[in-house]
């Protein structure tokens, strides 16, 4: 009945250390406590951050580091097959590096070489996701072929004979089968001036390369200042997957050129760029991001 009937505390009696412990917390620091019960924000409240660092991510990948590009044509079949997506390595480029012989390489659209080739007037929408990777770009005119002879190098194929570079036969396992180096248009000896590349499809007999453009202003060159990057994988689809490697026909002892030495001692193959490589990896560079302000602020909350 005392007990029921107390409804204060007796100056006088002592109190147990946990109930003044407790009291001090609860009086002195009631504002830490009330921080502490606040819930957690929603997932929902976090996605805009977590999108917004996923695009930002996206566009910086697609701009500097990787981006994927679909292979619409077959003009380098058997390499390479339409619908293939592969990767394409946008990093060196920015070191200095250019374009190694036997590189798959993706370049601007030099001379106009996709002229016939139809493009459809992007929205606005498709304008601003292609922007950062993700919607293929309509805009954009690119194309993929095997380099085949760099700056100063010495080139030509003769009707029944193999493509030469520098006075060296190359073996070329990876032509389309039942195709010729060049039978169907022979060209040379030219000599690839410096700042250029000459490009061919391995569909030898379907691909409208360097070959057919000698008559353009580019003289059928690629400028270095036009590649993208090199193709270094097929990513897409996975029962295709392999790497891109440069074929060994061009390490064969003589094929570099002099300098090179010294400092030693019909389907034109038009890309349509994807944009889900750039966009997936940034969406996966943005989760940490986003869980460890999560956490963060959950040990912020709890005093922590």
């Amino acid at each position: 009945m005392a007990v029921g009937a107390r409804s204060g505390r007796d100056e006088g009696a002592e109190q147990p250390d946990d109930a003044v412990d407790h009291d001090a917390v609860k009086h002195d620091d009631g504002a830490k406590d009330d921080v502490a019960v606040r819930p957690h924000r929603s997932f929902w409240k976090e996605l805009p951050l977590l999108i917004g660092i996923a695009l930002l991510l996206a566009l910086l990948i697609k701009t500097f580091l990787v981006q994927a590009f679909s292979i619409p044509s077959d003009s380098m079949q058997n390499t390479l097959q339409r619908g293939d997506r592969v990767l394409v390595d946008k990093l060196t480029p920015w070191f200095g590096s250019e374009p190694e012989r036997g590189e798959v390489v993706v370049f601007h659209d030099p001379a106009n070489w996709l002229s016939g080739e139809s493009t459809p007037e992007p929205n606005i929408a498709q304008k601003v996701l292609s922007a950062i990777g993700l919607m293929p770009s309509a805009e954009e005119k690119d194309l993929i072929k095997r380099t085949i002879a760099v700056g100063g190098d010495t080139v030509e194929c003769k009707k029944g004979g193999p493509v030469v570079v520098n006075g060296k036969e190359l073996d070329e396992p990876y032509i389309y089968p039942g195709n010729t180096p060049c039978d169907d248009f022979p060209f040379g000896p030219i000599t690839v001036p410096k700042g250029k590349i000459w490009v061919m499809g391995d569909h030898r007999q379907n691909s409208q390369d360097s070959r057919y453009h000698q008559q353009d202003p580019t003289k059928g060159f690629v400028p270095v200042s036009d590649v993208v990057g090199r193709a270094v994988v097929v990513a897409w689809p996975v029962t295709r997957w392999s790497t891109l490697p440069i074929p060994e026909t061009f390490d064969q002892p003589g094929i570099g050129t002099q300098a090179e030495a010294a400092a030693l001692g019909l389907g034109a193959s038009g890309l349509a760029p994807v944009g889900l490589g750039p966009a997936a990896l940034g969406f996966v560079g943005a989760v940490p991001v986003v869980l460890w302000r999560r956490r963060e602020l959950t040990a912020r909350r709890t005093g922590r």
